[in-house]
C-alpha cells in the first residue's frame, strides 16, 4: 500500500494494519500527507511505482534549490535505467545516497518528501530491484523493456488476429501451417498482440 499520496512511502502487506497517525507512518517509512491510500497487489511493479512517483515530484519541483531540481531528475535517471534493465547493482547504493541527500537538504516539504517512494520500496522490496538488475526480469510483467511475448502454437487457432494488429509487422505465419509466431527481433514489446488474442495464445512473460 502507498499512503500520503505521490511523496509518500510504499508499505508491505505486513504493515497494513499500521495506524494512520504521523508517528506510526513515520516509522514505516511513509507519511500522513494528503491523506490518500493506494492498495496494490502482485500485478504492480514496486520499481516502476517508485519511478512513476518520482517523475510526478520532478515535475512539480519549483527548481528554487538545487537538491530537488537536480537531485529528482538523477534519482528519476537512475530509476528508468533499472526498469530497461540497463543498471548495476551499484546503481542501488547511488540511490539511496541521492535519496538522503535530497531529503535532509531539500528546502521545501516537496523534496524533503519526494525520495519516500524510492527508500520504502528500497527498504520492502529490494529484491523486486535486484530481479530487474541481475535476472533482467520484472517480476509483475510491467516493464515493457523486461517483458516478452510468444505464441503458444498448441493454442494458437491461426486467425491472425495478432498478426493484423502488430505495428512492427513482427508476427509471421509458420511454413506449411496456420500457426503464428513472434519476432524477439522486431517485436518492441508493446502488448497489442497479448490485449487483442482471444484464446490467450500469446504468452507474457
Amino acid at each position: 500500500a502507498q499512503t500520503g499520496g505521490p511523496s509518500g512511502g510504499c508499505i508491505p502487506a505486513e504493515h497494513l494494519d499500521t495506524p494512520m497517525d504521523y508517528e506510526s507512518l513515520a516509522k514505516v517509512g511513509s507519511i500522513v500527507g494528503s491523506g490518500g491510500l493506494i492498495v496494490m497487489d502482485e500485478d504492480s511493479c514496486m520499481v516502476d511505482v517508485a519511478r512513476f512517483f518520482m517523475e510526478f515530484c520532478m515535475d512539480e519541483s519549483c527548481g528554487k534549490c538545487p537538491p530537488c531540481r537536480v537531485g529528482t531528475r538523477q534519482i528519476y535517471g537512475i530509476l528508468d535505467k533499472i526498469t530497461k534493465g540497463k543498471a548495476q547493482v551499484e546503481d542501488l547504493s547511488l540511490l539511496e545516497e541521492l535519496c538522503q541527500m535530497v531529503k535532509e537538504t531539500s528546502l521545501c516539504g516537496l523534496g524533503q518528501t519526494a525520495p519516500n517512494p524510492v527508500l520504502s520500496t528500497l527498504r520492502y522490496f529490494r529484491e523486486e530491484y535486484l530481479q530487474h538488475i541481475v535476472d533482467k526480469r520484472c517480476p509483475a510483467k510491467v516493464c515493457p523493456a523486461l517483458v516478452s511475448y510468444s505464441i503458444d502454437e498448441e493454442i494458437c487457432t491461426g486467425c491472425s488476429l495478432c498478426a493484423r494488429n502488430c505495428p512492427e509487422n513482427a508476427i509471421f505465419k509458420v511454413d506449411g501451417q496456420k500457426k503464428y509466431r513472434i519476432d524477439p527481433v522486431r517485436c518492441i514489446r508493446c502488448g497489442v498482440c497479448h490485449d487483442v488474442c482471444r484464446f490467450n495464445a500469446v504468452v507474457k512473460a
